[in-house]
């Protein structure tokens, strides 16, 4: 890491209300976790008198078992940030460039910049078309699928030919699909290219923001060098317990899946009714509100006991929220702070009527 950035950098917005007492659409985790998921922390807890065991064997197991790798690829990291920084500090070096997507997660250009490097920003929808002088100039991109904050996740053989001209380039591939459990799509990490680093998340998908579980994958002399620069018991025994059981609820994830499908075209169909809504993947809608303040819908959403994110902070957004996919219950409160008509609730007015 790099002494003068970090002296002249800084923090990075994110999503996430600490005022308990509104309902928060502005970070986009699941709001459920899997049933047992306390008596499993609950468990752990005794074991956390010991340090942990630094090779995570189970929680490696587990973690490439959901992605379909080789556990020996599997780097224990506490949460998908952490991985993001470990696959830059181990490719990058002061007065290097890296490709950067836009509008997407704000870290990722922050994180480039602490170890020195400069961020070059590409629209994210054209990312993966860029050509071989660009790449032969970056020591790393990075691909976000889907992206935050618009959704949109990229096609597996677009993904697959970026990659390949990444290694032609002698490119370093950070791909991070913090969401992307959110969608039946199979993980870059199948791939099973050296040059190519996943980062996975399992705050969103499982819903526990606060555990910090996540980790890279990666093959070859980047799997080693990845290992050895990890921070040893990097990740808390609860976290690992909690993580590997988590990874091993199949009938969770698949019924998370329908209800954020169902639920974001429902809630997308009736955002339409208001604002130019973004196509999405993921378990968020990112909105145009056009011509009105954003500000002033945020406000009002607070008014109503619901916090969106101010998607204004994303680069080359100026008119944009963010909102959550919940469950219907909480879904329906939104649609309601935000002025919009419920659809269902007309359809069931014109049935009485």
């Amino acid at each position: 890491m790099d002494p003068d950035a970090v002296r002249t950098g800084s923090r990075v917005p994110h999503g996430g209300e600490p005022d308990p007492d509104l309902l928060d659409f502005s970070a986009n985790t699941n709001p459920r976790a899997p049933d047992g998921v306390g008596d499993v922390y609950a468990a752990a807890l005794e074991e956390s008198r010991r340090y942990p065991d630094d090779d995570y064997p189970a929680y490696r197991r587990a973690a490439a078992e959901f992605v379909d790798c080789d556990p020996a690829a599997v780097i224990p990291t506490p949460g998908g940030l952490a991985a993001i920084r470990l696959a830059m500090e181990c490719t990058l070096e002061p007065g290097d460039e890296a490709l950067v997507p836009y509008p997407s997660f704000g870290e990722y250009a922050r994180e480039v910049s602490l170890q020195g490097a400069t961020p070059r920003f590409v629209r994210y929808d054209e990312l993966c078309e860029i050509g071989p002088a660009v790449l032969e100039a970056c020591a790393l991109a990075v691909v976000c699928t889907p992206n935050n904050p618009t959704g949109d996740a990229i096609d597996p053989d677009a993904l697959e030919a970026f990659a390949t001209r990444c290694g032609d380039a002698g490119t370093t591939l950070l791909v991070d699909e913090a969401f992307l459990g959110f969608t039946d799509r199979s993980s870059a990490a199948e791939l099973d290219l050296e040059h190519v680093v996943v980062a996975r998340s399992l705050t969103k998908l499982f819903g526990l923001p606060g555990l910090r579980a996540g980790f890279a994958v990666a093959t070859g002399d980047r799997r080693d060098a990845l290992a050895t620069a990890r921070r040893a018991w990097s990740v808390g025994t609860p976290a690992v317990r909690v993580g590997a059981y988590c990874l091993r609820q199949d009938a969770f994830v698949r019924e998370t899946r329908a209800r954020v499908a169902h639920e974001r075209e429902r809630m997308r169909e009736a955002l339409a009714e208001r604002f130019e809504v973004h196509s999405s993947d993921a378990p968020y809608l990112l909105c145009d509100v056009g011509d009105r303040d954003v500000s002033t819908v945020i406000d009002d959403a607070r008014a109503a006991g619901v916090a969106i994110r101010d998607a204004t902070t994303f680069r080359g957004l100026d008119s944009h929220v963010r909102v959550a996919v919940k469950d219907r219950t909480a879904n329906d409160r939104l649609l309601a702070a935000l002025g919009v008509h419920n659809r269902d609730d007309a359809d069931r007015e014109t049935e009485h009527d």
